[in-house]
């Protein structure tokens, strides 16, 4: 099973550019973080966060970036948008990104798309 989308959470520190400034804000909030690490707890049979899992050490990739300002410019964003899949389906993953449009002109919203390719 895989569920993807817009979870409005950035679950690690790695998953939002200014995460000293947010840690009072919607969507990086302690609790949100510790609900998310909850579904992600393998511990608990908990789910897998694929693109993390694919890239254990990038900061990101953002899936989001602000309006305000001109944030896309520099990749100051938030990883907000997940797949998040069972562990068998995880292991099957072979590649994850984020399509970013190359500039802040030829971006059509304020995400993009997070796609994982599944399939050994």
């Amino acid at each position: 099973m895989v569920v993807c989308g817009d979870w409005n959470i950035a679950h690690q520190q790695a998953d939002l550019k200014n995460w000293r400034a947010n840690t009072k804000n919607s969507g990086f909030l302690p609790e949100e973080r510790e609900w998310l690490g909850r579904v992600l707890d393998p511990a608990d049979g908990g789910y897998v966060d694929v693109v993390r899992a694919l890239h254990p050490d990038a900061e990101g990739p953002y899936s989001w970036w602000s309006y305000r300002g001109r944030p896309f410019g520099n990749d100051t964003g938030r990883r907000i948008d997940y797949h998040v899949s069972t562990s068998g389906l995880a292991a099957e993953a072979v590649m994850g990104c984020v399509e970013r449009a190359a500039t802040h002109d030829e971006r059509w919203s304020d995400r993009a798309p997070v796609t994982v390719v599944y399939g050994r």
